[in-house]
């Protein structure tokens, strides 16, 4: 079950009573404490919402880096704490808004609803709908260039596609191409512009189906993500290293859309 959890980072004290408001509500929560590995967690995790402790001497760290990564800067962030000192300072580190812990606690669920990005349910329904229809036939063409590891034709291909069809399905698309391109960095040895493409293919393939115009998502997720745990084993400057039969092509079964 895909959760989008709200992020408190640290465990201030206002932190467990808004825990309890948000879960009554509906919405998940999660704690962060770790510096390390912090985008890749808020990816994983699929992260709808961040909320830091202006008291942190180190929260500028928190607020800035997801912005950092294209994988997480729609992430909305918000600081607690005095808006009249922290206003200044927190419009540079690109939050979205500081609130104090008064109203935080008074409208945690408002608050919540405003900034926290959840997938739109009738969104995802349509999503569902369109995901049985078959693959166009340029996203055919598509997915034989992507199975000849062609990287780079894949990309122009279902960037094109994406770009003519502006309804949800689109992301379908999208997704490949990342998987595609992050591939394509791979075989030219740029392992943390791959890690990068893979991050961002992440969300978009999070909330597909297992299986849309007959692609097999889940099998293109396993396969991204042993992709991804390679690249962190070899490193940076690992690429002789590097496992390049773990560069799959995408599963396609026309029957099933």
């Amino acid at each position: 079950m895909i959760t989008h959890p709200i992020i408190i980072v640290g465990d201030p004290e206002w932190a467990r009573p808004l825990i309890a408001q948000l879960q009554a509500a509906g919405f998940a929560t999660k704690q962060y404490e770790e510096r390390q590995g912090y985008v890749s967690q808020l990816v994983d995790d699929l992260a709808s919402l961040i909320l830091i402790d202006g008291a942190l001497h180190d929260w500028e760290f928190w607020a800035t880096t997801p912005r950092t990564s294209p994988a997480t800067r729609r992430i909305p962030v918000l600081v607690v704490g005095d808006p009249n000192t922290l206003a200044v300072p927190a419009a540079r580190c690109g939050v979205d808004r500081v609130v104090s812990q008064a109203t935080l606690l008074q409208d945690s669920v408002a608050l919540a609803k405003t900034f926290a990005r959840i997938p739109d349910t009738a969104l995802l329904e349509q999503l569902e709908c369109q995901c049985q229809e078959p693959m166009p036939q340029e996203g055919l063409l598509a997915l034989e260039k992507f199975n000849a590891a062609e990287y780079y034709e894949q990309h122009d291909r279902f960037e094109a596609l994406w770009m003519v069809e502006q309804r949800p399905v689109r992301d379908l698309y999208r997704a490949i191409l990342q998987v595609g391109i992050a591939y394509y960095q791979v075989t030219r040895g740029n392992m943390r512009g791959a890690r990068k493409m893979l991050l961002r293919s992440i969300p978009w393939l999070a909330l597909l189906p297992d299986t849309c115009q007959g692609v097999d998502v889940a099998q293109l997720r396993r396969d991204a993500d042993a992709v991804r745990a390679e690249i962190d084993r070899v490193g940076d400057d690992g690429v002789a290293d590097f496992d390049i039969t773990l560069l799959k092509g995408v599963k396609h079964d026309a029957r099933s859309g």
